[in-house]
């Protein structure tokens, strides 16, 4: 079993740079987008085994990226988190109903968040 590669999608630097920090130390390889157009670039030749995605972010949101790679055969069932600030309900229930598994709300604690990593790549 080779190590999980996971996909972090943020226009913010610090929060990609922050996030890999901590899940390269868990043992996960990290591939990163600066936003969800980049991201589709980055994850076309490859493959990833969990997208955390920031919602806003400019070129390409969160929620259009989610839509996308649902249309993509090989993430059709790869687990998505969505990393957002926004505790609005219909943001959520938008996410949901594009395919995303579940929720990171920022400012995150790092063992919350490889909590729920673990969770939904059953570590």
């Amino acid at each position: 079993m080779g190590m999980k590669k996971i996909l972090i999608v943020d226009d913010s630097r610090t929060v990609r740079e922050s996030l890999k920090f901590f899940l390269t130390e868990e043992g996960y390889e990290v591939i990163q987008g600066a936003d969800g157009q980049d991201a589709l670039n980055v994850i076309q030749d490859q493959n990833c085994d969990l997208v955390i995605t920031d919602v806003n972010m400019p070129n390409m949101d969160g929620l259009t990226l989610i839509g996308e790679l649902r249309k993509m055969k090989k993430f059709k069932f790869t687990p998505i988190l969505v990393l957002t600030t926004e505790s609005q309900q219909n943001i959520m229930e938008k996410g949901k109903a594009l395919g995303a598994t579940g929720w990171i709300v920022k400012p995150f604690d790092n063992e919350k968040v490889i909590g729920v990593i673990r969770k939904v790549l059953g570590d």
